[in-house]
């Protein structure tokens, strides 16, 4: 297995002490980097493992955070700080970029080929900086299907992939729709995969999941967004030796 490097990094963003998990490749060359954006629980051990699994591909990969180092794990505090947060396209974009900004200042980073990949919030995250007309190689976002301001999509300057599940409640079928109706209109380079009989968060494990209606681990279907993402970067980020 490639031996990687991995550190813990302090920045500010939203008025907190961000602390995310940076990961490395082996040697000492420039690579391409991944902003690794987590879903509204938080940054957990699941995103670091992504992180660390990007920099065994050969990435740099910065797995972000949202809340000053917390993982929100009761739902109604998650909700309480999410919620608003997600109708403040500004104030995604301030997150978004204090950490786009630590993993550029990263020397291993080439600062022209990176991409955004999210989930849930962290994936609205990387959709408003591409909306923000921040260079970016691809967007993935997987349940983060969200809409921005009227014509912004337009300044999205690269392939964006969106995955759900079918019978996510909380990206349901006429939010996909307004979705992909956004992305058309922009002339974005988009596509979206839809995971049959999957709820949201299907691709988090459960292990630190609450329990909540509509939400479920689909083990499959992790999977195969996992490697829909990974196919995605090797297109548009290839990494070389």
């Amino acid at each position: 297995m490639t031996t990687i490097a991995t550190r813990t990094v302090e920045y500010p963003a939203d008025g907190l002490t961000m602390i995310g998990h940076l990961a490395l490749p082996a040697g000492a060359d420039r690579r391409p980097a991944v902003l690794l954006g987590p879903e509204g629980m938080g940054l957990s051990d699941v995103e670091r493992h992504r992180a660390d699994a990007l920099a065994e591909l050969g990435y740099v990969a910065l797995a972000f955070d949202l809340h000053g180092g917390r993982y929100l794990g009761d739902p109604e505090e998650m909700l309480a700080r999410c919620m608003p947060l997600l109708a403040d396209p500004d104030r995604m974009r301030h997150i978004g970029h204090a950490a786009l900004d630590m993993l550029r200042a990263e020397p291993r980073t080439d600062p022209d080929r990176i991409a955004a990949v999210g989930y849930g919030t962290g994936g609205a995250i990387g959709l408003e900086l591409g909306r923000a007309g921040v260079d970016l190689r691809a967007i993935a976002t997987v349940n983060g299907l969200t809409t921005g301001r009227p014509g912004e999509a337009a300044r999205i300057r690269c392939p964006v992939w969106a995955g759900v599940g079918s019978e996510d409640p909380i990206m349901p079928s006429a939010q996909r729709d307004a979705f992909t109706a956004e992305m058309q209109a922009a002339g974005v380079d988009w596509r979206l995969m839809i995971y049959g009989g999957a709820l949201h968060a299907f691709h988090h494990p459960t292990v630190d999941h609450p329990t909540v209606p509509g939400v479920g681990h689909h083990p499959r279907h992790a999977q195969r967004a996992w490697h829909d993402i990974v196919d995605l970067l090797a297109e548009c980020l290839p990494v070389t030796e």
